[in-house]
């Protein structure tokens, strides 16, 4: 795991300030790889590195070149299947001077040029220089576990695995992209190519890019696909398939020549990837976990606990408090470099900041949700569309008056549906942390200020999801929703999240469940074995039963409860309010104040509006830090 950065000038000629641009721009990502560096410069291009040591500990430096010198690579990530490739390759006549998965990459692109990306198992971001034919390439791995975020000028292109990294390099600007901060506040993330600085762009999941004679051209070379189930196969034998897939991929994601360690939430998902690496491995692993102080949410840590006794892990818990929480807000910002309503990213830290002193790998069990339908949202939304076929024009009606009973049950939540039955799913479901009537796109003429209004250009941040939709159509409810969510929510939010946060303490965290084969066999299920009735990610838990404790199998899915809601209506309440009211925040001109006002009177008043004051507060301090360049602090 490694931090990459460089630069291509677009006129074909040498650049003598290369190195002096590489240098800083390596020093800051110095987290993402605090034990070595290395440059390669040849006439218009150069190339960084900050490397992690994990494969190859003696001869893994980067760049690493082919035979002759004439292919180069900056490369972060991990192969999983790096030693079939390299088997294969000697065959060809390939010849190696060290063991790691980077030199694979090399020879692998001499022989396929840049579909070579296709042939890769693991996550990563890397770019290649060939010399021979003055071509540069960049590639993204399938689901975008590694970032790559580029920008490019008339008379460069220069790329990095971090923002910060290329605000390094002077003809780089910051300025803010109204349309992206808008799309942002749709969403509770950034979504797409775009970032919140004008100019600067995320290379996409799944994608290359090719920039050669001044030229750049992007192509796509994967994408999940959710074909029809071939009839044959049963429950039984795609559980089988399952549990024999999830064994392999854990067997390959435990690959090291350094610790690893495992990231115990209490949940299912992360319980079965100790379950799976404990049986790949003879030495005592060590698992992790974290709880917040007070009584506030679900505490996780007895569930963790549970699964480290079965287990026989060496466990270690940690505690943090809302003093905590706040303290590293700004520096969250930071590593963030860009705004994200994503509250556990916050303990995450925390618990990556322990594991790093331990262990060097992390194994995580992100994405099984995704994979296999386990949110409450899919079911929700999946027989409310059922509801809306069956009843036909009665189906608002009858909403209201469903709405209107719970109501008075005290279920207010059925009321939140009722604006959702007069339109198809494609227009409501942006992605599972948003529709056209959460609080932002539900108030926009009552919060935006004018200007801002008219700039957020009507329905474009919709696009995003709308293009995601187009790509789908026709598809079962549920498989759509499971294709916007790993084309916007999994790479934008999830693992954008998951990446900064333990890179900031160098730590690799790798994601199992989100290989490649392992959500394509997930999308050639029908939905049926995801979602079975009212019972979510059922073919999952079904393979899982003899490996997960029934307390944790059977209880119901909390996610990663940060009590956070509390601690902004609460213990942050005054200093929130400084901030977002403060005559700096007012002169951005992106709200009008008396109703930023309203919005926190309402929150401390008991409407939970603690996502939208988050983001409004994180969106203000990735202002102050990154377009202001002010060393924040929160007291």
């Amino acid at each position: 795991m490694c931090g990459i950065c460089g630069k291509l000038n677009l006129n074909g000629l040498p650049d003598s300030s290369h190195r002096d641009v590489l240098g800083r721009m390596m020093q800051a990502m110095r987290h993402r790889g605090p034990d070595d560096d290395g440059l390669y410069i040849s006439g218009p291009v150069g190339l960084g590195h900050r490397r992690l040591s994990i494969i190859d500990l003696s001869t893994g430096k980067q760049p690493i070149g082919n035979e002759d010198g004439t292919v180069w690579i900056v490369f972060n990530g991990e192969i999983y299947n790096y030693k079939e490739l390299r088997a294969s390759l000697l065959q060809r006549g390939h010849q190696f001077h060290t063991a790691s998965d980077t030199e694979v990459i090399v020879h692998l692109y001499e022989e396929y040029g840049a579909e070579c990306a296709s042939r890769l198992r693991g996550m990563f971001a890397f770019a290649i220089w060939d010399e021979r034919t003055k071509t540069l390439l960049l590639a993204r791995d399938r689901v975008g576990i590694k970032p790559l975020y580029y920008h490019l000028s008339n008379e460069a292109l220069i790329f990095a695995s971090e923002v910060k990294a290329l605000l390094e390099d002077p003809s780089v600007t910051r300025t803010a992209d109204p349309s992206a901060l808008a799309t942002f506040l749709t969403y509770k993330y950034p979504p797409g190519e775009k970032t919140l600085f004008k100019n600067i762009l995320k290379l996409s999941p799944g994608h290359y890019l090719i920039a050669k004679d001044g030229k750049l051209s992007i192509k796509q070379y994967w994408d999940l696909q959710f074909n029809k189930f071939k009839p044959g196969k049963s429950l039984d034998d795609c559980t089988g398939q399952l549990t024999e897939l999830l064994r392999e991929t854990v067997r390959d994601h435990m690959i090291s020549d350094v610790p690893v360690g495992v990231l115990l939430s209490g949940g299912v998902d992360s319980t079965a990837m100790l379950s799976f690496a404990v049986e790949e491995t003879n030495k005592q692993i060590s698992t992790f976990t974290i709880g917040f102080e007070g009584t506030l949410c679900t505490d996780e840590r007895p569930f963790a606990s549970l699964a480290a006794r079965k287990y026989g892990t060496k466990h270690y818990e940690m505690t943090i408090t809302a003093r905590d929480f706040l303290d590293f807000l700004p520096k969250y910002v930071w590593y963030m470099e860009e705004p994200v309503c994503e509250p556990p990213a916050i303990a995450l830290y925390y618990v990556s900041k322990l594991a790093r002193q331990h262990v060097t790998v992390l194994i995580s069990g992100e994405g099984g949700d995704e994979a296999f339908a386990g949110y409450q949202t899919y079911r929700n939304l999946v027989w409310l569309e059922k509801f809306k076929r069956a009843l036909g024009p009665l189906a608002r009606p009858a909403a209201v008056v469903a709405a209107g009973l719970g109501k008075l049950a005290g279920l207010r939540s059925f009321g939140r549906y009722v604006p959702l039955m007069n339109l198809p799913l494609s227009k409501y479901y942006y992605s599972r942390t948003s529709n056209p009537f959460s609080f932002f796109n539900r108030n926009q003429s009552e919060l935006y200020a004018p200007e801002f209004l008219a700039s957020v250009n009507g329905n474009g941040p919709a696009r995003v999801a709308s293009n995601c939709f187009a790509a789908v159509e026709g598809l079962e409810d549920l498989d759509q929703m499971l294709y916007v969510d790993t084309k916007t929510w999994l790479p934008d939010d999830l693992l954008i999240k998951a990446d900064k946060m333990t890179m900031a303490n160098s730590l690799e965290l790798r994601v199992p469940l989100l290989d490649h084969q392992v959500l394509e066999f997930a999308a050639s299920l029908p939905p049926s074995f995801k979602l079975h009735g009212f019972k979510t990610k059922y073919i999952l838990k079904r393979a899982l039963t003899k490996r997960i404790p029934p307390e944790i199998r059977d209880r119901k899915k909390t996610g990663f409860p940060v009590p956070y809601h509390s601690w902004i209506r609460n213990d942050f309440k005054d200093i929130i309010w400084a901030v977002l009211t403060d005559r700096k925040t007012i002169q951005r001109g992106y709200f009008k104040p008396e109703a930023v006002t309203r919005l926190l009177k309402a929150n401390a008043g008991g409407a939970d509006y603690s996502p939208e004051v988050f983001s409004l507060l994180t969106l203000e301090l990735w202002h102050r830090t990154f377009l202001d360049r002010e060393q924040v602090a929160l007291h």
